[in-house]
């Protein structure tokens, strides 16, 4: 077995942001980190972890995740003052976060979370720097599916 199946292997997909792939269009794509407690990391690679309607936002060179949900593990034994929406630190060099903000100031462009995965014994973010669809391609996207899925019932049928 080679070393690229060997890792293959070692990463689980926790979450996917679906609508992310829908309203944006991923022009490059980064590896982050994330700051997680105890409780929270035992949660997400449980699969409690939610990026939908999630973003990242560059500030002073560091990255933070916004929107992003992690549901308790054991919601019992759970902190009482515990926030699972809380603003959390995602991990990458410094030159890739001078180099995100750069671009994110550019007209249109934004940093959202595509997935989350557990890569060895870590917890993963998939950052994507997007820039959003018009409504006409996000049409065309929904016109070509439902063109697809009438093509595959027709030759189903037969």
């Amino acid at each position: 077995m080679s070393n690229f199946q060997v890792i293959l292997k070692s990463v689980k997909e926790l979450a996917r942001n679906k609508r992310a792939y829908f309203d944006y269009e991923i022009l490059e794509e980064i590896e982050a980190g994330i700051v997680l407690k105890g409780f929270e990391t035992k949660a997400a690679k449980s699969g409690k972890i939610d990026l939908s309607g999630s973003y990242a936002r560059v500030k002073d060179n560091e990255v933070w995740l916004l929107g992003a949900s992690i549901a308790p593990y054991q919601p019992k034994n759970t902190p009482e003052e515990y926030d699972p929406e809380r603003v959390r630190k995602l991990l990458i060099t410094a030159k890739e976060a001078k180099s995100l903000l750069g671009k994110t100031r550019e007209a249109g462009l934004t940093v959202v979370p595509l997935r989350a995965y557990i890569k060895g014994r870590l917890v993963k973010v998939s950052l994507g720097l997007a820039r959003s669809k018009k409504k006409r391609d996000k049409r065309e996207v929904i016109r070509k599916r439902e063109t697809d899925k009438e093509i595959r019932r027709k030759l189903k049928n037969k």
